[in-house]
């Protein structure tokens, strides 16, 4: 359950960073109170897997995807193109990951 909670969270807060773009700086109403609401949504499922897990790993499956997430959605809702550097170190971060699920004693497997 642990894990649905931090996906759900990283969803979110993907929402609330993609509507914080289309906010313009905080400009337009609508945008704006989703950007408050998935955030607070966000952060309060986050809060519910640091029961269970260590902050470093949560920080760090929580930047990790959501940075993916969001290179995602920024190339194909915004048009942001990433050039093969941006894409290595996007591999790089989602290869560190999966070292610290696989074989780091930190996490529950």
């Amino acid at each position: 359950m642990v894990y649905l909670y931090l996906i759900l969270a990283v969803l979110l807060e993907t929402v609330g960073t993609s509507a914080l773009q289309a906010s313009q700086q905080f400009t337009r109403p609508l945008p704006s109170v989703v950007v408050v609401l998935a955030y607070a949504g966000a952060f309060y499922l986050l809060s519910l897997t640091l029961v269970s897990l260590p902050v470093g790993v949560v920080y760090a499956l929580w930047s990790g995807m959501g940075i993916l997430f969001i290179a995602v959605i920024g190339w194909t809702v915004f048009g942001q193109r990433l050039d093969m550097a941006a894409v290595m170190g996007m591999g790089l971060i989602v290869a560190g990951i999966a070292v610290i699920q696989l074989f780091s004693d930190t996490t529950p497997h």
